[in-house]
């Protein structure tokens, strides 16, 4: 039975509120709801597109009164859908994404909505970024609370490693600050534990200087060729500098300008280098790859930085059909390799791929300097590489077996992880053996008695869940 909402009530919520609601009969409703994940629809009974902190705890009020579930939408970007509930409320952060940078003390202040894309144009007409993914129409907010991976990862550490303070709308409608001085347990649960203690209205980043240009070696070897590419890869990744950042991909190789026509969407292997040093550096990085194993094509260019941090955005585009795995690996050992290359020709959609992102852990990197317990993240600092399987399809013929695809590789890895439970952003199902294993016994306690004290009810469990300790 499909919920309603009492239409006093909600003319009363209407009311207070600066933002927009929608219910399922109004004109923007299914563009208010929309998210990335084709492959999840649900309706829920109010969508609430918030303006303001103070819109997002009326929300939060309103939903609390009435007993419905609440999901909080920042980008949409999610492949587990937490971001959409059916039949329940959904507070929608994406009008509230608005990008304010201070050149001088290098902060961004980011509403809970921005996408990267957002962040990047603002701060790089500064020549200042922050750590931020590899999609760029990715949200901040989602992305950031779970950890946060991208090109900047070993020189500046994880975008939850940069969060200097946060605007927190808790599940009692009280609007806080966490920082190292305001609620500081907070703080640090907000750094890695999900969007399990309350609605990040707010993101404050401490930047730093990078690009505008920068350079980028990309170079792809065909899909027999899978063991010596990755061989390669793994000798090269560790005697990269800091400040570059690196990425092995399993992916098809995309129908662009720069890729000879015979290999336009054939599966292959791939390694991308980017150089923030000088161009002279760069070269004397990728010069090894290309001496080792001649690739089938490269690409070997000067990129803007926000280039870069788009690149890969036609691979993930909104309404595909997604589901996805992941896991995190010490190194990329023969037996890895193996199965990842028996495994790689099973794929079916030219969308589907593995990344796998090199962390820096073994080395004297920005994000294997930070201690473990310094803040909520659940991965090792000291695991080298964070293992992604990911279906990605047009069409529902492809994504089936792409997902039975993916589900098979992981499972084959599992025994060779130090950490099964993966990344919690790359989390579909969310089981709670999973959200404890990524986590460890010790943080999930912690993170649990944190729960307890801000959302005692478990109000916000459309997530990677941490129970309350009470519970």
């Amino acid at each position: 039975m499909v919920f309603t909402v009492d239409t006093h009530a909600l003319s009363a919520l209407r009311d207070q509120l600066q933002g927009d609601t929608f219910v399922p009969d109004d004109d923007g409703y299914d563009a208010a709801r929309s998210i990335w994940n084709g492959a999840i629809d649900r309706k829920p009974a109010v969508v609430v597109r918030c303006a303001s902190a103070a819109d997002v705890a009326a929300a939060v009020r309103f939903g609390r009164e009435r007993s419905l579930e609440i999901a909080v939408r920042g980008g949409g970007h999610n492949f587990g859908g937490s971001g959409t509930v059916q039949d329940g409320l959904m507070i929608s952060l994406a009008a509230m994404n608005e990008v304010r940078v201070q050149p001088a003390p290098r902060r961004a202040r980011c509403g809970g909505g921005a996408t990267w894309a957002n962040v990047d144009n603002a701060t790089q007409a500064h020549g200042l970024a922050v750590t931020g993914g590899f999609i760029s129409h990715t949200g901040i907010g989602g992305l950031t609370l779970g950890g946060g991976f991208g090109w900047l990862t070993r020189m500046i550490g994880l975008s939850c490693d940069n969060l200097v303070s946060a605007e927190v709308v808790t599940a009692d409608g009280q609007i806080l600050t966490a920082s190292a001085e305001k609620n500081p347990d907070l703080f640090w649960a907000l750094r890695g534990g999900g969007g399990n203690f309350g609605v990040v209205t707010e993101f404050e980043f401490a930047l730093h200087p990078v690009g505008p240009m920068l350079n980028l070696g990309l170079f792809f070897w065909t899909v027999d060729q899978g063991v010596e590419a990755l061989r390669l890869s793994r000798q090269v990744v560790p005697t990269l500098p800091e400040n570059s950042g690196s990425l092995i991909a399993v992916l098809s190789a995309p129908p662009a300008p720069f890729v000879p026509e015979k290999y336009q969407l054939a599966t292959g292997y791939a390694l991308l280098i980017a150089g923030f040093g000088s161009a002279e550096e760069h070269a004397r990085l990728i010069a090894p790859v290309r001496e080792a194993l001649p690739p089938a094509f490269e690409l070997v260019t000067p990129i803007p930085y926000t280039g870069l941090q788009s690149m890969l955005d036609e691979s993930a585009p909104w309404g595909a059909l997604a589901y996805e795995k992941s896991l995190y690996l010490d190194e990329l050992t023969d037996p890895v390799i193996d199965i990842v290359t028996a495994q790689t020709p099973n794929k079916r959609s030219p969308l589907s791929f593995i990344p796998i992102f090199d962390l820096g852990g073994h080395v004297a990197g920005a994000y294997g300097r930070v201690p473990d317990d310094a803040t909520a993240f659940g991965g090792s600092r000291s695991a080298r590489y964070l293992f992604n399987i990911a279906a990605v399809a047009p069409v529902p013929e492809l994504y089936e077996p792409d997902r039975a695809w993916c589900r098979t590789m992981w499972q084959d890895l599992t025994p060779h992880s130090s950490n099964t439970g993966g990344y919690v952003n790359f989390m579909n199902e969310y089981q709670e053996d999973r959200v404890r294993a990524a986590y460890g016994a010790d943080k999930y306690a912690r993170l649990a008695a944190i729960k307890a004290k801000y959302d005692p009810d478990n109000i916000f469990h459309l997530n990677a869940n941490i129970r309350p300790a009470s519970a």
